[in-house]
Order: C-alpha cells, then structure tokens, then sequence
C-alpha cells in the first residue's frame, strides 16, 4: 500500500486554506491532518497572500512543534521571498496560481523526501544573490559556503594526504599548535568527532 504523506494545511484565512485543503482532500498520495493532530504531519503547507510577519510566525509556531519539512503557497513571489523564505526554513515555494492539485501533490512528495521546490523562473535571481553573497560577503573574508576557510581546507587536504601535525606545520609554514588549533576549530564548529570526521567531510562537500 502507498504512504500517504500525513500533510497539514494552515492560513490566517480560512477560505485560502479550504482552497488548498480541496485540491488535497481526496488524493490518495495524501492524508489531511487537522490541528489536533498537527503533530504527526510530515509536511506543514501555509496559505497567504504574501510572506509578512504573520506568515513567519505561523512557521515558527510549526517548525518547534516538530514538523520537519514547510512549504508555502503564496499569491506574490518574487527573488527577496525566495530568500527570506530560505532564511525562514522552507522548503518548497509554490505561486498560488500553480497550486493545482497534481503539481501540489509533486511538490509535498518532493518536499517529504527531502528535496526543495523553487519556481522556476526564480532559480536565476536565487543564484544571482548567492554568488553576490560569496564574492562580496564570504570571499573577502576566506570563506565559503562550506563554512571553512582556505588555511582550513589546506590543511584538511593535506592530512587527507596522509601527513601528521608536524610535517603539516613544515609544508604550511606554521607552528605545530596552529595546526592543532585549526583542526580543533573545524571539529568544534562543526560538531565533527575527529580529525577523520572533518577530512570526510571535507571530501563529502567537494573541497579536497
């Protein structure tokens, strides 16, 4: 038997969420909690004109009861939402003019497995303000958006290499407790066990 994705729909107004609760309440991909079973949704969708105070509280209120993945469906999308949606924890981004059902029911499944959803002709704006943000922001100050920087990665590459704390210190022109001191930031930061762990996941982002 399929899953049904247990989905929750919410609006300050009640006749944008019974218009989406619509397009959901007969398929069979889907299962419609009510608010006193919020709780057990796997996919949080809210309903506004716009994205303002009221929607981020709502998604705030979701997101520390426990539900894992958010989607909006709004009425006005432009590149600042689509950010400011990022920032909020979203994961999926739906025009309200495109919530038919079929294309809700491909984006909640895509959302549930982990995925995200972005209009299509926002993408090149998203990315736009991603690179500005690494070359203006990240860049100048030797970091990425790994959130490591440059010595950090140098020297996670060179222990990838097979060298200890001594002959890193040589090759890099530090002492030995620099390098100690890098390494234990990286771990620490990044809740990494080991020097292991960090040069896994180094790799793991594409940087050694």
């Amino acid at each position: 038997m399929q899953h049904r994705i247990l989905t929750y729909v919410y609006s300050n107004d009640t006749i944008l969420q019974a218009g989406v609760s619509s397009q959901l309440h007969m398929r069979p991909e889907v299962r419609l909690v009510d608010e006193s079973d919020v709780d057990s949704a796997e996919v949080a969708i809210v309903v506004a004109d716009c994205f303002d105070d009221a929607v981020k509280r709502n998604l705030r209120a979701l997101q520390r009861g426990g539900i894992p993945r958010t989607m909006l469906v709004l009425g006005v999308l432009d590149d600042t939402t689509v950010v400011d949606a990022a920032e909020a924890g979203v994961s999926g981004l739906v025009r309200r003019a495109d919530a038919k059902a079929d294309a809700l029911i491909a984006q909640i499944r895509r959302v549930a497995a982990g995925g995200g959803v972005v209009p299509a002709d926002l993408l090149g704006g998203l990315l736009d303000q991603v690179g500005r943000l690494q070359r203006q922001t990240l860049a100048p100050r030797g970091l990425h958006f790994s959130g490591l920087s440059e010595r950090e990665i140098e020297v996670l590459r060179l222990v990838a290499d097979g060298l200890d704390t001594s002959a890193i210190a040589r090759q890099l022109c530090f002492s030995e407790r620099t390098v100690k001191n890098v390494l234990h930031d990286v771990t620490t930061r990044l809740q990494l066990r080991n020097r292991s762990h960090a040069v896994a996941y180094a790799m793991r982002e594409g940087l050694i």
